[in-house]
């Protein structure tokens, strides 16, 4: 036992004696390598080069981007770019640091600043004088928190339109321009005392788009249809067929894309640019062919329901409407008459002047925002007794968008010259004036006597109606409601509406044709013919717009 115990303490001792060996070894490395870097920056601190690098001037720069290109309304009012925020520049050696600590978002950046020892950027939450001390640029906030029309405008994702105006005009919207703030630094990126700093600021960019949206009408629709969870809104002018007003709902924000993304009800939707079961809105162009044909004065005795080769079409009114014209089948909205009256009528001339007042034809209004055509059956499809009986009334495969409705009411209040859809009105450079406007345009649908007699059917629909929500109190107007079926169900097996309303006003002299789509909105007259009435007395008021009852 005495010998193992004494291996061991040689051993241990062996151990300890190699260890001290080793860290003697190390800090004779380490000094020899501290050495060497401190004689190399003595080298360095020395030389011709290093005295050349620390004496030189070198110029530095801060950038600013420069604001994108504005979108306007008619009257040149700004719908993107209506706030803004102020991006300053503080110059350490020389700043008021108090102006610059009370006036930033976050002192922070301040802070952080100052012991940089160069020039800096912060945000203040108002404009500060410039000075030698403080450099401030006024930059745009490109979208409101709530931002009219903004399914139409679109949105920039990371420098580049994606949608909407932002996306058909993004080459002319963007800005590459940058403000700019020089100074002098040495070497070593410090900068240098007694120098100037060379401030370059551009003008404000007021360049852009004009659109024929009335930010005030715009806003009168938007407000209007506050209840309206999904659906669409379109105002136009009846004799220019410029879209003054197009809402979508539900409505979506910029600053939350991802849950509008992710919204069951699509929020990112167009839907002024999406097509939908017409219903009886139709019911005026079967109106337009039998005036056109000498069947204006077409009789139908309504019993609540009509066998067409054996199949039973009902009428909203299952008890029957009892015998009905044309004024008065137009203002119960008579479904079984216009069945009727749909048997009467060429085919093929009735499908064109659908066609003619533009059902089945898309609405090009800028690249990437085109309406959708819709589905117009074809004549094969309308020789059939069922589609042609759907057909009459608004039902079956026929399929159109908000604007296409609106077009079809721009041509009967418009003397039956119907108007080519348009909202972008040009381009400005100076925020002032517009270039590359071009002339209205239109397509002949009518002659004047029967837009007339249509005009006259639709003031009957909502004036001669005791029932109608949609008569103003403020103006006149003409319009006509739809309840569409889309052969879809809810849980308790009752079938969904859309409920749509198209119309104009004044009665005398029409302005503006308003269309409002109510996606599962049930009786159009419940749910689209208030929101028309709130557009049209508001618009009026708003225009001066009065005629008497």
């Amino acid at each position: 036992m005495v010998i193992k115990e004494h291996y061991k303490s040689n051993g241990d001792d062996f151990f300890m004696y190699s260890m001290e060996k080793r860290i003697t070894a190390m800090g004779v490395i380490l000094e020899t390598f501290f050495a060497v870097i401190i004689f190399r920056f003595f080298a360095l601190a020395s030389s011709p080069q290093y005295k050349a690098l620390a004496n030189g001037k070198y110029t530095s720069s801060i950038e600013i981007p420069d604001s994108d290109g504005i979108i306007y309304d008619v009257n040149m009012n700004p719908l993107v770019n209506e706030s803004y925020e102020y991006l300053c520049v503080g110059i350490p050696e020389k700043s008021d640091e108090t102006a610059m600590y009370s006036s930033a978002e976050n002192p922070n950046e301040v802070s952080e600043g100052i012991t940089s020892g160069i020039p800096f950027t912060f945000s203040s939450l108002k404009y500060i004088p410039e000075s030698k001390n403080v450099y401030c640029f006024k930059k745009p906030i490109r979208y409101s928190l709530i931002q009219p029309a903004q399914h139409l405008i679109g949105y920039i994702s990371q420098g580049e339109g994606v949608d909407g105006i932002e996306y058909a005009y993004n080459k002319l919207l963007r800005n590459n321009k940058s403000s700019e703030i020089k100074y002098m630094t040495d070497g070593f990126g410090y900068m240098l005392d007694g120098e100037e700093v060379e401030v370059i600021k551009n003008p404000e960019n007021v360049s852009g788009i004009v659109t024929y949206i009335d930010k005030n009408i715009q806003e009168i629709c938007e407000n209007a249809g506050r209840n309206i969870e999904c659906g669409a809104i379109v105002v136009t002018e009846v004799k220019t067929g410029n879209i003054t007003a197009m809402a979508s709902f539900p409505r979506y924000s910029v600053y939350t894309l991802e849950d509008d993304i992710n919204n069951e009800n699509c929020p990112m939707i167009n839907r002024t640019l999406y097509s939908y079961s017409v219903g009886s809105i139709f019911k005026l162009v079967t109106a337009f062919e039998a005036i056109d044909e000498g069947l204006e004065s077409f009789e139908y005795n309504c019993t609540g329901s009509i066998n067409i080769d054996g199949r039973i079409y009902r009428c909203h009114d299952h008890s029957g409407h009892g015998n009905q014209n044309l004024e008065q089948a137009m203002t119960n909205s008579c479904n079984t008459y216009f069945i009727a009256l749909g048997q009467k009528l060429d085919i093929k001339s009735f499908r064109e002047k659908a066609f003619t007042l533009g059902f089945g034809r898309e609405t090009p209004l800028a690249s990437g925002i085109t309406g959708s055509g819709g589905v117009l059956p074809t004549e094969k499809d309308l020789s059939l007794s069922g589609e042609l009986a759907n057909f009459s009334f608004g039902q079956g495969k026929l399929t159109a968008t908000p604007l296409q409705i609106s077009q079809m009411t721009c041509a009967i209040a418009n003397s039956g010259n119907m108007p080519v859809l348009r909202v972008i009105k040009g381009c400005t450079e100076n925020g002032k004036s517009v270039i590359n406007e071009k002339k209205i345009q239109y397509a002949y649908t009518m002659d004047r006597d029967t837009s007339f007699k249509l005009q006259y059917l639709m003031m009957s629909a909502i004036n001669k109606n005791e029932n109608s929500k949609a008569c103003p109190d403020n103006t006149t107007a003409c319009a006509k409601t739809s309840t569409a079926q889309t052969d879809r169900f809810d849980d308790d097996g009752n079938e969904i509406y859309n409920s749509w309303i198209t119309g104009y006003f004044p009665v005398d002299k029409p302005q503006y044709a308003v269309t409002v789509l109510v996606e599962n909105g049930g009786y159009g007259n419940d749910s689209a013919a208030p929101v028309f009435r709130e557009i049209v007395e508001n618009t009026a008021e708003y225009m001066k717009i009065s005629e008497n009852h």
